[in-house]
């Protein structure tokens, strides 16, 4: 049976709420944990997790209301993919970009929209933010060429979204292309430790026509004033693409270690150490003091997150724009939430025991997938702090710092 929401739960004119989205996501917590082995054997979603999001209506939840959409933002896309990634941080991590995805069509010019949206008020896409590809204007649009990683969710795809560079005489431009599936060739090349349910797998494009109102041009993307903001009331269409970016990704890596923590607190009350004379773990104080050490290092990410997400959403709902200090301080918030959420898991593994190491031990799988999680570049933390730092004491970023 699908996890879908029954009509009296949404809104009168049939959009979802931010407590529709909420509520579907604890729905899912126990379906994902069923069937995280499965995803990680399949190195990708099983088809019923798809049917469950595509059922649920939660694919559409940031397209635009003009759209037909259901015009959420921010805080319903990160307390969704907190509340998923207890279940599965894998998981949670496809569906997340799966959605997200569509913000950045509707931050767009209307042509764009049009393209992508025009037989389905969503698309299922992945999208690759380094331009490893190269581009050549050509009559109507630009043929492309290049190999790209990390494309999340593309065995789900109907559409992808690379990036590329176009050699011009002023310098390089980088651009986004959005074509359907059919057009690249993917390369299964998705064989990791961790992260293994997302299917980040490779696309390859080789002289790929791509017609012109089927692109992007990367400054437009990222910055304050999109194109798709001016034709929407949706407030969240204008908000900063990379502030975003960083803080959803980061909503994983803290589901995944709250749910560790859990998850540690209950075994904590049944386990009896081995090689002893059964004694039991939870009356140990080295391992009381662990659960609390883990609870606040949780807590205190948790309050990092919570703390950056409404700093977002009060400036830009208000009708404000980030200063480039603020941008970086927000990718150090996001950098410090994965760091804490890693720690957390950390501190509880320690004193789990061997047994732990089992592969149907959940422990194990989350602490894969957050140390996985954690090479994403936004979250590489010498680079993060060092960029941070440097915007802190008034020095300009680097032209390929990602703001």
């Amino acid at each position: 049976m699908n996890a879908t929401l029954p009509h009296g739960d949404r809104s009168p004119d049939g959009r979802l709420s931010h407590a529709d989205v909420v509520a579907w996501a604890v729905s899912m917590v126990e379906r994902l944990d069923e069937r995280a082995a499965e995803a990680e054997e399949l190195r990708e979603l099983p088809q019923a997790t798809m049917e469950d999001a595509a059922s649920s209506g939660v694919f559409r939840m940031l397209v635009p209301s003009e759209r037909g959409g259901h015009g959420l933002g921010l805080r319903s896309l990160g307390e969704m993919t907190r509340i998923l990634a207890h279940g599965c941080v894998s998981s949670a991590w496809t569906l997340l970009f799966l959605v997200l995805h569509n913000w950045f069509v509707a931050r767009g010019p209307q042509e764009l929209q049009a393209a992508v949206w025009g037989d389905r008020p969503y698309v299922l896409m992945p999208g690759t933010l380094a331009p490893t590809g190269t581009a050549t204007p050509v009559d109507g649009g630009y043929e492309l060429t290049g190999r790209w990683q990390w494309a999340t969710g593309v065995q789900h795809a109907d559409w992808v979204m690379l990036n590329g560079l176009i050699r011009r005489d002023e310098g390089p431009e980088a651009r986004f292309f959005l074509l359907p599936i059919a057009e690249v060739e993917v390369v299964d090349v998705w064989h990791t430790s961790g992260m293994r349910g997302t299917g980040s797998n490779d696309v390859v494009a080789d002289r790929v026509f791509v017609p012109a109102d089927q692109t992007l041009a990367a400054i437009e993307l990222a910055g304050n004033s999109p194109p798709g903001a001016e034709h929407s009331a949706d407030p969240f269409v204008r908000y900063p693409m990379v502030p975003v970016l960083t803080l959803v990704a980061a909503a994983a890596a803290l589901g995944g270690a709250e749910a560790a923590v859990e998850n540690f607190r209950e075994r904590l009350s049944s386990r009896v150490l081995a090689y002893s004379m059964g004694d039991r773990q939870a009356a140990q104080p080295a391992s009381q003091i662990r659960l609390s050490q883990a609870q606040a290092t949780v807590r205190a990410a948790r309050l990092v997150w919570d703390d950056a997400v409404d700093q977002v959403c009060d400036v830009y709902d208000g009708g404000g724009v980030f200063e480039t200090v603020d941008r970086g301080r927000i990718r150090l918030a996001a950098a410090q939430t994965v760091r804490l959420s890693i720690d957390a898991v950390s501190t509880v593994l320690e004193a789990s025991g061997a047994s732990v190491h089992f592969a149907d031990s959940p422990l194990q799988r989350i602490s894969r997938d957050l140390l996985t999680l954690r090479g994403h570049m936004v979250f590489d933390w010498d680079r993060t702090a060092e960029l941070a730092g440097k915007l802190e004491l008034g020095l300009d970023p680097a032209p390929t710092d990602l703001l």
